[in-house]
């Protein structure tokens, strides 16, 4: 089964890949020659996965998947949220989106928080979401050079290390995207086994 993962991003792909079974043949926008951004445009995670997944089941014809997470701190009423990748500006660069996380809660004593990510999939003529969630909270300052975008500086509730500092594996099991990815596999485990 071939199975489109509707991103550019590679760190990204690298840690889904991971999870999925081989006979599931993943690939990415690269893969299926898709070089154009998708515009996020929607007002929630849940419809920008939407926005993303339509587009290439559209284009392209293929079975897809597309995830949209976001970072939502209580103090700062649920931002960055839908705007995470691109909370200090359109060019999505995650050491400005840190550094403008940290200075707009620097004088928080309250740094809850939790990472969502929405998976929207479309399969045959079907169109399927699932969701997943970490709680957590943001670090004084960043810590751990692994992971990507806002791990060093999320540390998940019951662990001392932030995602950035934890393995891969660990991160999988109990990070949002990995709740989010089993969810999935066991609905496609379901549908190819009827």
């Amino acid at each position: 089964m071939k199975l489109v993962f509707a991103t550019h991003n590679q760190n990204k792909f690298a840690e889904v890949k991971k999870l999925i079974p081989t006979h599931i043949d993943l690939v990415s926008l690269t893969d299926i020659g898709c070089t154009e951004e998708i515009p996020e445009t929607g007002k929630t995670l849940e419809e920008n996965a939407r926005i993303k997944a339509d587009y290439i089941t559209e284009k392209f014809g293929l079975s897809c998947f597309a995830d949209d997470t976001g970072l939502l701190v209580d103090a700062l009423n649920g931002a960055p949220g839908v705007y995470s990748a691109r909370y200090a500006g359109e060019q999505k660069n995650a050491g400005d989106n840190i550094d403008k996380l940290l200075t707009a809660l620097k004088d928080q004593s309250g740094r809850k928080a939790r990472f969502t990510t929405i998976i929207a999939l479309n399969l045959a003529k079907d169109r399927h979401i699932f969701e997943g969630s970490v709680e957590g909270e943001i670090t004084k300052e960043k810590r751990g050079d692994g992971g990507f975008g806002y791990d060093p500086i999320f540390r998940p509730a019951r662990y001392e290390k932030t995602f950035a500092e934890l393995s891969t594996a660990t991160k999988n099991q109990i990070g949002h995207r990995g709740k989010a990815i089993r969810q999935l596999l066991r609905f496609l485990e379901n549908s190819i086994s009827r």
